[in-house]
């Protein structure tokens, strides 16, 4: 006997809290918002059942990833608070010790 399952649990977004509240961790793009969502069980593509999730997350308008804030690069700070003279990571863009290899906030190599 062969059963054929199309569906599956996804995210969808119930309520926008606050627009461009940071930078995508995927495809770095500001159009991000801060939501509340649910999650919907569907069914051969229907949704059957939906409940809402714990928290806010983070919803890139572009590829559609949703994530934790805390996951957010920084918001980049006016040009007149940034330290030059500081090593930055160039992926998420934090200030860095200049004796690091490996950024402790994103992984990245530097």
């Amino acid at each position: 006997m062969f059963f054929f399952f199309a569906g599956g649990v996804n995210q969808q977004v119930r309520r926008v809290l606050k627009q461009g509240a940071g930078r995508c961790i995927s495809c770095a793009s500001p159009a991000v918002d801060l939501v509340e969502y649910d999650k919907v069980l569907k069914l051969f593509f229907v949704p059957v059942w939906r409940w809402p999730g714990k928290q806010p997350l983070m919803h890139c308008n572009d590829c559609n990833l949703f994530f934790p804030s805390s996951y957010s690069p920084p918001r980049t700070p006016p040009p007149s608070q940034l330290i030059t003279d500081s090593p930055r990571c160039r992926f998420c863009d934090r200030v860095l010790e200049p004796e690091f290899k490996f950024c402790p906030f994103c992984g990245s190599s530097l």
